[in-house]
């Protein structure tokens, strides 16, 4: 048996790849912002509200493709490459599927925020932004397949690699596409510019990691030929079984946020722009739990194939100290540089003040986003994904977004109340999730892959 010091070291090896994968990811969001912040103010505040609507309705389709965890982690602890490749082969074919209801959706952006009462012409500009994106939607969704069928396996450098050389072509595509190269002959195409850039970049991560996995030999021991059997319909079902729920989870988590979104564009454009600036800084932050949550994921995932549940409990509780652990560390430089932040978006001295005021509320929810998002993955590993939804659901709609709504509106505390009612639901959610733990945790878990050799 691995001790706790050992169990640690392989959390901490696995999440760093991640995390930094992660923070890569989410920089990709946030270079985007920072480059459009030099636009103007409404470039600012219709490329958040289009990040809204793309990024609350992406999270269900990857939601779904996160049920390949349970899957692949105790089918890579038992050791049965066969199911590995089969529900690779099935995640794929699923990416694809969902990608076409995606692009149905995007298109449609500005009627939805426009029926969400948002300004006509920000909307608009929020439309465009988001239609460049489409294409990009299938490259997304796969590479989110083949990340998971790595990661679930261990094997998280390459997608660390591939998602920060994709940053450089990011900022590469925004520099020529957004502000135009006048030698060039190429036009500045402003928050367009931004989004046709996204979908290049799309494109160049799944290429480059699918390219990667073939060269390194990446899919021995761990793939299939292709056959009809393999794409039946129970195998996808089980998928959308474990995802569906997980969608669920991510949907009202992240449309929670979203419509806190909504509700400062209520508030005036510099309101809007400083909750934008705050929730890409916490969400940057986030990303740090995240990675934890990942390779919690896994290492439950692999010690619950593997028939060992006493550790795969112990790994849990180390990932949950860790992911809170991070997150306390994050808050106090959040804390701390409060009034530096909000100036690299934006020169707007009313944006930038209300950032500031912002930004320590964020502080002090980052204490509790650590543990909800390691809980949420402990629950992916055990193939037990139903809770967190429910856990979502109460503590975000029951609880903190009423909360929220009579705070900024009511009480009259504005966009800071917004913030503190997404507290007080991160709180609420976390507790559930670590009461969960400790009551029903991996120590009485069902397994998913039946053990056929191999370890851990």
């Amino acid at each position: 048996m691995i001790s706790a010091d050992g169990e640690l070291r392989r959390l901490i090896a696995l999440a760093v790849p991640i995390v930094i994968t992660q923070v890569g990811t989410m920089g990709l969001v946030v270079v985007d912002t920072l480059m459009i912040g030099q636009v103007s103010v409404e470039a600012l505040a219709a490329a958040s509200l289009g990040a809204t609507w793309t990024m609350g309705t992406s999270v269900v389709g990857m939601g779904l493709l996160y049920g390949l965890d349970p899957i692949i982690t105790q089918a890579h602890g038992a050791g049965d490459g066969r199911r590995l490749g089969e529900a690779l082969q099935r995640g794929l074919v699923l990416a694809v599927a969902v990608s076409a209801p995606l692009a149905l959706v995007w298109w449609w952006t500005g009627a939805a925020l426009r029926a969400f009462g948002q300004e006509p012409g920000l909307a608009a500009l929020a439309n465009d932004y988001v239609h460049a994106q489409i294409p990009g939607i299938a490259p997304l969704m796969m590479f989110t397949a083949l990340r998971q069928y790595l990661q679930g396996r261990g094997i998280t450098a390459p997608g660390m690699w591939v998602t920060l050389a994709a940053n450089v072509v990011n900022v590469a595509a925004n520099f020529l596409l957004i502000y135009g190269v006048v030698g060039l002959g190429i036009p500045a195409l402003g928050l367009v510019g931004a989004g046709v850039s996204t979908t290049i970049t799309r494109f160049a991560m799944f290429l480059g990691l699918l390219g990667w996995a073939r060269s390194q030999g990446l899919f021995v021991g761990a793939w299939t030929p292709w056959r009809r059997a393999a794409l039946g319909s129970a195998g996808f079902l089980e998928i959308i079984g474990f995802g569906a729920p997980v969608g669920l989870q991510l949907a009202l988590e992240m449309w929670a946020f979203q419509i806190t979104t909504l509700l400062a564009g209520y508030l005036g454009a510099a309101s809007l722009a400083a909750h934008a600036i705050v929730l890409n800084v916490a969400s940057m932050t986030y990303m740090v739990p995240l990675g934890v949550s990942m390779a919690a994921v896994t290492r439950v995932g692999n010690l619950l194939g593997a028939g060992d549940r006493a550790a795969a409990q112990r790994s849990a509780w180390l990932a949950l100290g860790l992911g809170g652990g991070v997150m306390t560390g994050g808050a106090l430089i959040v804390f701390g540089l409060a009034e530096v932040i909000p100036r690299l978006f934006s020169r707007d001295a009313g944006v930038v003040a209300i950032a500031a005021g912002l930004l320590p509320i964020a502080a002090v929810f980052q204490l509790f986003d650590g543990l909800q998002v390691v809980g949420g993955g402990i629950l992916r590993g055990m193939g037990r994904t139903r809770p967190a939804a429910l856990f979502n659901l109460l503590g975000y709609y029951a609880l903190g977004l009423p909360l929220a709504i009579w705070l900024a509106f009511e009480a009259g505390l504005g966009v800071k109340g917004l913030w503190w009612g997404l507290t007080v639901a991160l709180a609420t959610v976390a507790l559930l999730l670590v009461g969960w733990v400790w009551r029903r945790g991996p120590a009485r878990a069902r397994v998913v892959a039946r053990p056929t050799g191999g370890a851990p």
